[in-house]
């Protein structure tokens, strides 16, 4: 059965960073597109980044330069790098495969 469970948010300061996890098992991971999507408090939900079956990655245009997203076919984790976070951009931040499946979510408060 196909399984995603993010980890690695927190709180951050504004300017910073944090490393999201996606731990993927029950599928084809190492094909299977991937994305990371985020709900933001009193907006809808909003696609940020995936990567492809040919493990390349996409952005949306606010975090082009800033995040990096990655996937280890060996332990079958996808990885958002995120850096320079913003207030706005705290939320809940989930990864989602090709097949459907999404993770629990994982937060991330960006506040001084």
């Amino acid at each position: 059965e196909p399984q995603l469970v993010e980890s690695g948010g927190g709180l951050v300061q504004p300017g910073g960073s944090l490393t999201l996890s996606c731990a993927a098992s029950g599928f084809f991971f190492r094909k299977s597109l991937m994305t990371w999507v985020r709900q933001v408090p009193g907006k809808g939900l909003e696609w940020v980044s995936g990567i492809d079956s040919a493990n390349t990655p996409g952005y949306a245009d606010n975090v082009k330069g800033r995040f990096t997203c990655s996937r280890d076919r060996t332990t079958t984790t996808l990885f958002l790098h995120t850096n320079i976070l913003q207030p706005e951009e705290t939320g809940i931040y989930y990864c989602a495969s090709g097949v459907g499946e999404w993770g629990q979510g994982t937060q991330i408060t960006v506040s001084s």
